[in-house]
């Protein structure tokens, strides 16, 4: 869980940086700069270090350039508030791939509701791009704090929210076809 949670403090670097730096100093160009920067040097550093880097590292490292040369251009950071839906938006588009869950669930889960997981897995494609209509909606308002708001409390709570329902949820079906197969 540790490794998940540091992979997507990595994956939304740049957006945080961009959002911590543009609320202090209110520079657009200053925040789009050392965001596009700091992404930069996220590969670099990594190259180093000798980490493979997949695909999702470099799109978004495109996106961070991408978005934050169109913002240089335009002074409006509102194309940088995209980035994360455009993220989710990829996500889900994973997540739709049938029974890309299984392999993050216990044996005993797997064994005795796939059915379940798989549904699971698009219900949490839609989640994804839900949240990514939303957070574009947010961002096309330019309030930034309203922004981090969302992406913190409301899609972080949401994704919080999915997690305990799906583990109460599968815990509450397996248990019960585990005691049916049991009196069987």
């Amino acid at each position: 869980m540790k490794s998940v949670f540091a992979r997507l403090a990595s994956d939304f670097l740049s957006a945080i940086v961009f959002l911590v730096i543009y609320l202090i100093t209110d520079n657009v160009v200053l925040a789009t700069s050392v965001a596009i920067a700091g992404a930069i040097a996220q590969v670099i550093y990594a190259r180093v270090k000798g980490r493979e880097l997949n695909y999702m590292t470099y799109a978004s490292l495109a996106l961070v350039v991408v978005l934050g040369a169109i913002t240089l251009l335009t002074n409006d950071p509102r194309f940088m508030l995209a980035k994360p839906a455009i993220a989710h938006f990829a996500i889900g588009l994973i997540m739709l791939k049938r029974g890309w869950m299984l392999r993050y669930m216990p044996p005993i889960v797997v064994e005795t509701v796939p059915e379940y997981v798989t549904a699971a897995g698009y219900a949490w494609a839609v989640l994804m791009f839900v949240i990514g209509v939303g957070v574009i909606a947010v961002a096309s308002t330019g309030d930034l704090k309203l922004w981090a708001f969302y992406l913190t409390v409301v899609a972080g709570g949401a994704k919080i929210l999915a997690f305990a329902v799906q583990y109460v949820v599968l815990r509450l079906i397996v248990t019960s076809r585990r005691r049916a197969a049991a009196r069987a």
